[in-house]
């Protein structure tokens, strides 16, 4: 598996992609004979080159760039996968981005994401009802997933970080440019709150229209669903709603008055099969099985029979209540045989069993 440097050359190299990067990634070549046999000519002539003569290399002036960038302040990030913080969940998708740049902090990741999207010229009732569903989900220990966007998407993750919750932003440029300008204060209070700025672009790359549609596909992909509050009927929030129903996401829609026509998206997506929602329980109950991984969270945090806390990065995430496999790879930030191998090796302790729904936790015994 190619680490962070690796990683970072895959990128530069010409004409290759990130479904393309993604479609050898899933084969697991061996590094690097493997993946230079699957790369285009041109690109594994350039790697090779590369890998034989760093210092002659083209790549590397910019590699170095790179890497003075996350060395240059603490809280900079570069998320690649095999890396412990990468979201397990992208790797679910069709075009999962092959790096994701970050800046600030990566336990915003550990909590089960929603995202929230909608308009950007919301109603009254569209920003309170952005706002709810935001404060709630985070006093239930979810984090909010957006793009930091003007109306709906700010608003819910504003009201995420007030009510004490963690957000993480999927931004259209580079993880250290705001955008939206307006944000600049919304952007800050996001990061000194323990949330998370996140973008597939390298630092300092402008925001453009057509990054935008794409940053979409990870805000959805790296979410177990997306909540559309306020969308009109040809709104960027229904290519997201599109692209979540794509990767297997729930989507939920708010319903909201045939006469508004910032309502006539949501009212299309529950015509075409989106869950209707009135407040965060219906959502939790349709995503029943994450949510009974999550609630028991703070119970796990108890003090074991040596009066410290549970370290073990799998069994605090596990309760009396089935937690599916899918759930706990994403929580634990485990691989799926890594995590397959500590549950069997809690259940040889007599530390956890295998229910209907998912692992459990057994009591300790004296």
């Amino acid at each position: 598996m190619p680490g962070q440097q690796e990683w970072l050359v895959l990128t530069k190299l010409p004409g290759v992609g990130s479904a393309r990067l993604a479609e050898i990634a899933a084969a697991a070549p061996d590094w690097p004979a493997g993946w230079l046999a699957r790369l285009p000519h041109q690109a594994a002539t350039m790697l090779r080159h590369w890998l034989d003569h760093p210092g002659r290399s083209p790549l590397t002036e910019a590699l170095e760039a790179d890497r003075a960038w996350l060395m240059a302040a603490p809280g900079r990030h570069l998320l690649h996968p095999g890396h412990p913080a990468w979201p397990t969940l992208l790797e679910q998708i069709g075009d999962p981005p092959p790096l994701l740049w970050g800046v600030g902090d990566l336990a915003a990741l550990e909590p089960p994401g929603l995202a929230i999207v909608g308009t950007r010229r919301p109603t009254r009732d569209g920003l309170a009802n952005a706002a709810r569903f935001g404060r709630e989900l985070a006093s239930r220990d979810w984090c909010v997933v957006s793009g930091l966007a003007l109306g709906i998407d700010g608003a819910a993750q504003q009201a995420a970080i007030e009510a004490g919750g963690r957000s993480v932003a999927v931004l259209g440029c580079g993880a250290d440019v705001i955008y939206p300008p307006r944000h600049g204060r919304l952007y800050h209070q996001l990061l000194d709150h323990g949330g998370l700025v996140l973008s597939e672009y390298s630092p300092g790359t402008p925001a453009r229209s057509g990054f935008f549609p794409r940053r979409n596909r990870i805000v959805t992909g790296m979410s177990l669903g997306v909540l559309v509050v306020e969308a009109a009927e040809k709104s960027g929030s229904l290519v997201s709603a599109r692209l979540a129903m794509e990767q297997n996401r729930e989507v939920f829609a708010l319903p909201g008055s045939i006469n508004n026509p910032q309502a006539r998206g949501c009212l299309q997506l529950i015509r075409q099969g989106a869950v209707l929602v009135r407040d965060v329980d219906d959502i939790l109950e349709e995503l029943s099985h994450w949510a009974a991984a999550v609630v028991p969270m703070v119970a796990s945090q108890a003090p074991d029979t040596e009066g410290g806390s549970v370290a073990d990065p799998l069994l605090r995430w596990l309760s009396d209540s089935p937690s599916p496999l899918d759930a706990l790879v994403n929580l634990t930030g485990l691989s799926v045989p890594d995590c397959q191998r500590r549950l069997l090796e809690l259940e040889l302790e007599g530390r956890a069993a295998q229910a209907p729904g998912g692992w459990v936790r057994l009591p300790e015994t004296a």
